[in-house]
């Protein structure tokens, strides 16, 4: 009898949706607010998309560091999609709504692509550094066979990270509280209203947390401590120089794609309000993957090259201008 109402109380104060409250304070100006969203994600689509395009019908671009630049221009666009659109909505609507199955779908594919995306920026350090570190391996380290492997894996390990966050999850009750503090679906917003225990969740996090973002970090640093012993023993000015300008767009990608990371998931739970949390998710999932693609075409003479190259081939030719 008390198991049949328990399970009965459990029932009637199942959550059906979430109220996300990220915007909640936002009274005037949601319809612009709305527009810039919507255009800085139609620039974060269409530069990413042009990228990508470029490097399948560029020949010259068929090298180990734009196919995985064409992995990680895909993965901006995916990163991009699972949460700018919703939130275009939320901030036009009154009440900023999702369903508890949107919830964790949107949660399912954040984690898996951010996931992806760490360990994808540590594959891109470990090719410059067997380019660099390895030239005359180069071919042999980073033949078709492993580069597919490499990419493809990150995909892989980024989903199955995220399948087991988002199984741990479904097991929370929230006990009729739908409120979250946040302008999306995430875990850590979602762990902290749930009123069952979420110390194997938490746990979750801390260990894979480690693995997933911190160990492709340490790569990351690792490769470019021997990267930069490499080119410190190069002689000429000129080999230093083009050798660092083929890390320069990693690296800056590197750092604003974590810098903003370790804002938005190691920040102290005490200290940042409502709005604080709202900017830098913002930056996070909305600026980062916009400036993915414009870092790679300003940094990069070969991207450069290829759009200049691109742009001039769309132009009407004299011939066609002086028969019409």
């Amino acid at each position: 009898m008390s198991f049949e109402l328990s399970v009965g109380i459990r029932n009637q104060t199942q959550v059906v949706e979430f109220v996300l409250l990220g915007f909640s304070g936002i009274l005037y100006g949601r319809t612009s607010l709305a527009l810039a969203f919507l255009a800085i994600y139609l620039v974060t689509v269409l530069g990413n998309l042009m990228i990508f395009t470029m490097i399948q019908l560029k020949p010259s671009l068929h090298t180990p560091m734009y196919y995985f630049l064409s992995h990680l221009s895909c993965l901006d666009i995916c990163f991009s999609s699972v949460t700018v659109p919703k939130m275009v909505v939320n901030v036009l609507r009154r009440q900023q709504t999702i369903s508890y199955n949107q919830c964790m779908a949107q949660m399912f594919f954040l984690i898996s692509f951010t996931g992806t995306e760490c360990c994808l920026l540590a594959v891109m350090a470990y090719d410059r550094y067997a380019a660099i570190c390895k030239p005359l391996h180069y071919t042999r380290l980073m033949n078709t066979k492993v580069c597919t492997i490499l990419a493809f894996g990150t995909w892989i390990w980024g989903f199955l990270d995220s399948a087991l966050h988002t199984a741990l999850s479904t097991r929370l009750d929230f006990c009729g509280v739908n409120q979250i503090h946040h302008i999306f679906c995430d875990l850590p917003p979602l762990m902290k209203m749930a009123c069952s225990d979420t110390h194997i969740n938490e746990l979750a996090v801390h260990i894979i947390g480690f693995f997933m973002g911190g160990g492709p970090l340490l790569f990351i640093i690792f490769s470019y401590v021997f990267i930069l012993s490499s080119i410190l023993k190069i002689q000429s000015t000129t080999g230093k120089r083009k050798a660092f300008s083929t890390c320069a767009s990693h690296l800056t990608v590197v750092f604003i794609y974590y810098g903003n990371s370790l804002l938005n998931y190691q920040r102290p739970s005490a200290g940042y309000s409502l709005a604080t949390g709202t900017l830098l998710s913002i930056m996070f999932c909305i600026i980062t993957p916009m400036l993915n693609p414009l870092i790679y075409s300003l940094r990069n003479k070969e991207v450069k090259e290829a759009l200049k190259k691109a742009l001039e081939n769309w132009r009407p030719s004299k011939h066609h201008r002086s028969r019409s």
